[in-house]
């Protein structure tokens, strides 16, 4: 088998993946598949998990995660279902959006196929999502730190009394320095003559 050939039954594999069909037409399950027909609206109410009301997603936890007992998930793994949940609902409103030919029982059937081949993939999607989500919060808090402390000593040197205090500080310095600096000079000064005892005496 040519490599074209292996590529092309991979590229067959992945659409009959991501596709299902009904009543001889192709429906794609991958909502991503839609997005030369998004607007810039869709495309990040799509993208950017936390857009649908925590009710809603709570609502249909069981519907597309019946095995999963709930409350022995950790916060972290209850995050990225609640997620996964939201990415299912709002792949089958743009389905529906798309197909609005569709009768109930096939767009159950999309949901069914949805639900055993998207599960992986939508979790991995949406776990890039949100720790996308946290480095972007965690550089934002960073940034407010830096300028937060930035105002506050721009705001303090701009005090009169921090000019006073200021003052006094730099004078402290700067005798302390010159103070140093003369008693270094001065034992250097001694130091130089000194003659030792030994040279002084008769050879």
């Amino acid at each position: 088998m040519t490599a074209t050939h292996t590529q092309d039954f991979r590229l067959q594999r992945r659409l009959q993946q991501d596709s299902i069909q009904l009543s001889g037409k192709t429906v794609y399950i991958n909502p991503f598949l839609y997005w030369r027909r998004f607007d810039t609206n869709t495309d990040r109410w799509l993208r950017e998990p936390g857009q649908l009301g925590e009710d809603q997603i709570t609502l249909n936890r069981s519907r597309f995660y019946p095995e999963l007992e709930w409350s022995l998930l950790d916060d972290s793994q209850r995050n990225l279902k609640d997620a996964a949940v939201e990415m299912f609902l709002k792949s089958l409103e743009l389905i529906g959006t798309f197909h609005p030919d569709l009768t109930a029982g096939q767009l159950l059937e999309v949901e069914r196929k949805m639900t055993v081949t998207k599960k992986e993939a939508f979790e991995r999607w949406v776990g890039k999502s949100l720790r996308r989500r946290l480095n972007e919060e965690s550089r934002e808090k960073q940034r407010f730190e830096r300028e937060r402390v930035f105002r506050m000593w721009r705001e303090w040197f701009c005090l009169e009394a921090s000019h006073q205090a200021m003052g006094v500080f730099l004078a402290t310095v700067i005798l302390s320095g010159f103070v140093g600096w003369s008693i270094g000079l001065s034992k250097t000064t001694s130091t130089t003559f000194l003659v030792p005892s030994e040279q002084t005496g008769i050879r």
